[in-house]
């Protein structure tokens, strides 16, 4: 996404944007001549949220914008979102903030008016009238304008991954995403395809793929200096999941080109990772694989050994993400790293108990995800931390194998799943699990319908960068 900013030397032919809150508006109100409070009075104009109010000029252009900041005691508080909804609502023309914000708000504004330009157009006939601009902004005092253009890049692409149908993205072209990653900065890429994966020793990501004509793959992207502490990152890249022999209805299969949000949220980490040169040996695992029908296809009943030596029954073949990313956990947990963090699109039941935009958060020790809470919400990138309550535990219980891949009840989904990835890591290791949804549901400013970059640039990078040893 190109940096649209004005530079500073255009600022004073720029239009003022005054952010108010409710408390602040009489304020500013007083200060101004009689016919602008005149004006302001007779609209209406409360300050709410996100509510906007163009002032004229005499010749009856815009002289200014008013934007609401509602509730806020200080603009200060403002969060990115604020920011996005201004370019699809301000008038035509270049604009500057009226006062300077905050280090921390001016780049959350910064990077909302980013997030706000974000269109997935690429098949659309029209896309070039979409793309032009009409409203352009200064460049706000005090934001970090790199960590802005680095971060909404990310994200995009990560919103860009999961939009595209799955017959332009799959196994092959999510690899290829990483495999340009590293050319970009210069790590290792490691590629295993197809029956490759069962004398690597990934047998469960083999089981799964296989009935796809389109062939499974490990990628296995590594960077940084070997002797820094090694944070691991593994994305579930289901790249379309039809439910294999246990079919999804077809209303349960019209999103599932997103079932690979955690893979394109993991590569959006990793990219950020790397571009801000975290002083860490960044591993990045991927299992890409599409969950097909056929006559290769895994069965019911059937019992697979996974890599950390497991046997698993499958009691169910849409419940394939876990089987995926136990193999890739277990890979990873095999180096010992500082910290492991999983990202994947993994329950149904997480999206009913938190709903889309609250991913869910489990970890060992419990204070990871608290921690990611906090950070999270710095950020606007939320989350929920959820227990791994170990009464759940007996959940996979199996007569013929170690555990089985579903519970035989329909409660704590969420839970059981993430009970399930917890046997391929080992108890003492710094672990973090995240179920998101990697998807808007509504449209909103900044946030159209599609694809979310949920847990990904924004709160986890901020949370490995504020450790000091990495966790």
């Amino acid at each position: 996404m190109p940096n649209e900013f004005i530079s500073d030397d255009r600022a004073t032919s720029a239009r003022p944007i005054w952010l108010l809150t409710d408390s602040s508006l009489p304020h500013w109100l007083a200060d101004q001549p009689p016919a602008v409070q005149l004006w302001v009075q007779q609209s209406g104009y409360k300050a709410e949220r996100l509510r906007m109010l163009s002032l004229p000029t005499a010749a009856g252009g815009v002289a200014g914008v008013l934007v609401g900041l509602g509730s806020l005691q200080s603009p200060d508080q403002l969060t990115l979102w604020h920011g996005a909804a201004l370019p699809g609502k301000l008038p035509a023309g270049v604009y500057a903030l009226a006062a300077p914000l905050s280090a921390q708000a001016a780049t959350q504004l910064a990077l909302g008016w980013q997030f706000g330009r974000y269109r997935f157009d690429r098949y659309r006939a029209d896309r070039e009238s979409a793309l032009t601009a009409t409203a352009q902004l200064v460049a706000p005092d005090n934001a970090d304008l790199a960590y802005v253009q680095h971060a909404a890049d990310a994200c995009a692409r990560a919103r860009d991954y999961i939009n595209l149908p799955a017959n332009d993205f799959g196994p092959a072209e999510l690899a290829e995403v990483a495999s340009d990653l590293a050319r970009r900065f210069d790590a290792e890429c490691h590629i295993t395809v197809g029956a490759e994966l069962l004398t690597a020793g990934f047998p469960l990501v083999y089981a799964v793929g296989k009935a796809s004509e389109r062939e499974p793959r490990l990628i296995d992207l590594r960077a940084g200096d070997p002797s820094a502490p090694r944070v691991t990152i593994v994305g579930k890249g289901v790249c379309f999941d039809s439910g294999g022999l246990d079919l999804k209805t077809s209303s349960g299969m019209a999103l599932m080109k997103k079932d690979m949000g955690g893979a394109a949220c993991a590569l959006a980490l990793a990219e950020m990772l790397l571009v801000s040169k975290a002083p860490i040996r960044l591993r990045l695992l991927i299992p890409a694989v599409e969950n097909s029908v056929g006559g290769r296809a895994f069965r019911p009943g059937d019992v697979l050994r996974s890599r950390h030596g497991l046997t698993v029954e499958i009691g169910n073949t849409d419940a394939e993400g876990r089987l995926v990313l136990a193999d890739a956990m277990a890979a990873a947990d095999e180096e010992n790293p500082a910290l492991l963090l999983d990202l994947a699109t993994l329950t149904g039941a997480a999206r009913v108990a938190l709903g889309p935009e609250l991913p869910a958060a489990y970890s060992q020790p419990e204070s990871l995800a608290t921690d990611l809470a906090r950070l999270g919400g710095l950020e606007s990138d939320p989350v929920w931390p959820m227990p791994l309550w170990a009464g759940y535990d007996d959940e996979f219980s199996s007569k013929v194998a170690d555990l089985n891949n579903v519970s035989a009840s329909t409660f704590a989904g969420s839970i059981i799943g993430a009970l399930f990835l917890r046997r391929f890591v080992n108890p003492s290791r710094n672990w973090l699990h995240v179920d998101l949804y990697g998807w808007n549901p509504k449209d909103r400013p900044g946030r159209p319908v599609g694809a979310e970059a949920q847990v990904s640039a924004r709160s986890i990078g901020s949370y490995v960068s504020a450790s000091d040893e990495t966790r």
